[in-house]
């Protein structure tokens, strides 16, 4: 295992994610019917193949730049409001990076802090307002505390990845605040939130990004 990740694991990671998304459309679809028009899938579907397509098309060894492209990809090809949610959490997260060509725990703490600072500052929302930050919040906590207790990389990524988990099934239990979902009101409760479903899928892939061996 790895306690730094290199250009080669981040892209990978990003290869892995947008397959992931890209196969979860349907089950995305689903959770946002319950809550939503229904076609958060297609979205994350059209943009994820984007970044997929940008990721493997760039020639780079600087991480920030790898983000941003996928980034980019994801604002440029999604429509609603999640094209700008998740391009700017990649764009975010680029720039927090920009330059490097490996991550250590304290690289990867900044960026995702910064990512939800953007998003938190582009939207208001915060814990409990049924949205990505009940998943994205519990995690960048966790890869803080770990940074602060000098935890090797993989157990860090394993721990916010539990984390975002537990945010992402925490959203049941809410009221939407936000979005379209939030004039619904009661009616949200019992239905998870498909923003928060990515995000857990971001940090559960980025983990086992460190655990596999980097192909070039």
């Amino acid at each position: 295992m790895s306690e730094k990740l290199n250009y080669a694991h981040v892209r990978n990671f990003l290869l892995a994610l947008a397959s992931r998304v890209v196969q979860s459309k349907d089950e995305l679809n689903d959770m946002d019917a319950a809550c939503g028009d229904g076609d958060f899938g297609t979205g994350m579907y059209l943009g994820f193949k984007a970044a997929l397509n940008a990721v493997e098309e760039l020639q780079s060894e600087d991480i920030g730049t790898l983000l941003t492209a996928a980034g980019q990809s994801i604002l440029s090809s999604t429509g609603g409001a999640s094209g700008p949610l998740f391009g700017t959490f990649f764009i975010e997260a680029g720039r927090a990076v920009k330059g490097k060509n490996e991550l250590d725990l304290s690289d990867l703490t900044t960026m995702l802090d910064m990512s939800m600072q953007k998003i938190q500052a582009r939207g208001g929302a915060k814990v409990g307002d049924k949205t990505v930050i009940d998943a994205l919040e519990p995690a960048v906590a966790s890869l803080r505390a770990s940074a602060e207790s000098d935890v090797a990389v993989p157990l860090a990524l394993e721990k916010a990845a539990e984390a975002a988990k537990q945010g992402f099934e925490s959203t049941k239990h809410l009221i939407a605040k936000h979005g379209k979902a939030r004039y619904l009101g009661a009616q949200t409760l019992g239905h998870a939130d498909p923003g928060a479903c990515v995000i857990a899928l971001i940090l559960e892939t980025l983990a086992a990004s460190c655990g596999t061996k980097p192909q070039d």
